[in-house]
């Protein structure tokens, strides 16, 4: 199968499919209300063991088998690991300042969730398009990873939206920010595709994001519920993330 189509495959996978699975959760949610944190916890816990073994048992040392000099991968996954904290706190502060605005309307916020979804997706099409351009194995266990984090993201993007929408108005607004990442993908196979010189760069870069927004995004959301029955809970999905990557690995050898 020809590159673009691995890339078209994967990322409409994880960008699109990643939706419509979350739609699926909330239904489920719906009906069963008293396992929603239950779930919420598996789902988050299986997401950072899949971002952080995707990262670290496959892509830095993918990156670190090249002829690059081992320090200068590190420096690169170092300045990306400070550029995603200086991203994010960007964002944070563009939202609050959103937020301090008294004149700002729902609609209008729901319009900024859409435009930051499809910003966020279009730059996950670019993470998975890169790792592609490299070793096709490798796309699709990132794609897999992306895929898992964005479902517990999308939940709750769904249930912010059908707040001020119907519920199928909310799911296509949100496949339309979710089609960025196909988009990012094709994007990336014309920009990065000619940069092989710098494929392990970008794969340390790659590697930076997903420890990131593991152990900033997913960790301090599970840190919240310190019970030892959640610990429990979240510690075996957190394997299970792992588990699912180390079975992708081999089955698509």
């Amino acid at each position: 199968m020809l590159l673009i189509s691995w890339i078209i495959l994967t990322t409409a996978a994880a960008g699109i499919g990643s939706v419509w699975v979350a739609e699926m959760f909330v239904c489920l949610a719906s009906h069963t209300k008293p396992h929603r944190a239950w779930l919420q916890q598996g789902l988050l816990s299986l997401a950072a063991g899949s971002l952080l073994s995707t990262s670290l048992i496959h892509l830095m040392p993918e990156a670190l088998e090249s002829r690059v000099d081992a320090q200068n991968l590190l420096f690169v996954f170092l300045i990306g690991l400070i550029f995603f904290f200086v991203l994010n706190k960007v964002e944070l502060w563009h939202h609050a300042h959103e937020h301090s605005n008294a004149g700002h309307s729902h609609k209008n916020g729901s319009w900024s969730l859409l435009l930051g979804d499809g910003v966020h997706c279009f730059g996950d099409g670019l993470l998975i398009a890169s790792i592609i351009l490299t070793d096709v194995r490798l796309g699709i266990i990132s794609a897999v990873s992306v895929f898992i984090h964005e479902v517990p993201h999308h939940i709750g993007d769904l249930i912010a939206l059908s707040r001020e929408n119907r519920r199928g108005m909310s799911l296509i607004k949100l496949s339309s920010a979710g089609a960025m990442t196909v988009s990012g993908g094709i994007s990336g196979y014309f920009l990065l595709g000619s940069l092989k010189h710098w494929q392990p760069f970008l794969m340390a870069f790659a590697a930076s994001s997903f420890v990131y927004v593991a152990l900033s995004d997913l960790v301090p959301q599970l840190n919240q519920r310190a019970s030892s029955r959640d610990a429990g809970t979240q510690i075996f999905w957190l394997t299970g993330g792992v588990a699912i990557v180390m079975i992708m690995s081999r089955a698509v050898r």
